[in-house]
């Protein structure tokens, strides 16, 4: 990424010092966040839980908390920032020319907000625990950028083509959102059981993955960015933050009927048709049946 461009829809919130309290325990949300993946996700959030996080962050479960911030940026964090700021303005070249070649109509860019602790978003109030996400309601993709240290700490996925592939991933809940697919998909959940919804939360979860990958292959050929080890880098990550390995990780065991991001191997094997194709319409994840996902 070293001398792309910087995006100008970055929001840096880092200094701004909202703080959070948790008030009592936090619910299902509606039945579409399982309380067993919220836990997982305490350890290591794997990409996002989009807007479903806002039936948990609008349940009153997490009620804000005013503190005064010491943040102090270290000269990783700024760079990190930069990073991100680039690979965002990736997406946003990739996407404006892909939505215009297919035919969807202007792309219109999210915003990105970096914050340090918590934030206030338009989906809710969120944590830094909760991982980085995507609210439709402002169409915006929210990190902590400590994030990507956790990465490498807790489940030893590193390397900025594994950060820039779950900045991708958020990004890719936005272009499914501009498609309709994420409202028609969250319309879809309200009506179903736990079990059900959670299904719909994987589809749309492995779509993002995918739509990650597209923009992998399409930024490399627009601007080759993709160098040897990177895309190893980015597979080592996939295969990290499945709900199978994150629950054997926090529990010892799997719960398959609580998964709403998919297993490790569907992560991997979605992401990777993405880099290999680099053609947003292979990417059904709602036709198949769900077992041959």
């Amino acid at each position: 990424m070293d001398g792309r461009r910087r995006s100008g829809n970055v929001d840096d919130r880092r200094r701004m010092g909202v703080g959070m309290g948790i008030g009592g325990k936090l619910g299902l949300g509606g039945g579409i966040v399982g309380v067993l993946i919220v836990a997982a996700l305490t350890l290591f959030s794997g990409g996002g839980i989009g807007d479903v996080i806002g039936n948990v962050l609008g349940s009153g479960a997490i009620s804000p908390q005013y503190a005064s911030s010491s943040y102090e940026p270290t000269e990783e964090d700024e760079r990190l920032a930069v990073f991100a700021s680039q690979v965002l303005a990736g997406t946003e070249d990739v996407w404006t020319r892909e939505f215009r070649r297919q035919g969807w109509g202007e792309y219109v860019c999210p915003k990105l907000v970096l914050f340090s602790g918590a934030v206030n978003s338009g989906c809710g109030q969120a944590t830094s625990q909760t991982g980085p996400f995507y609210c439709s309601a402002d169409q915006t993709v929210y990190i902590d950028l400590d994030f990507f240290k956790d990465m490498q700490k807790d489940i030893g996925a590193s390397g900025d083509f594994a950060y820039a592939y779950v900045i991708a991933h958020e990004v890719g809940h936005h272009v499914q959102n501009l498609l309709g697919t994420l409202g028609q998909a969250h319309s879809a959940m309200s009506r179903m059981s736990e079990r059900e919804a959670n299904q719909i939360s994987v589809r749309l979860e492995l779509q993002a993955d995918f739509y990650a990958g597209v923009w992998a292959a399409l930024d490399n050929e627009m601007f080759q960015s993709i160098e040897k080890g990177d895309v190893e880098n980015a597979v080592n990550a996939a295969s990290k933050i499945g709900d199978d390995y994150l629950q054997r990780k926090a529990y010892g065991r799997e719960m398959p009927d609580s998964f709403n991001h998919g297993r490790s191997e569907q992560r991997v094997r979605w992401l990777t048709k993405g880099i290999q194709t680099g053609n947003p319409n292979y990417g059904d994840t709602f036709s198949p049946q769900y077992s041959a996902l």
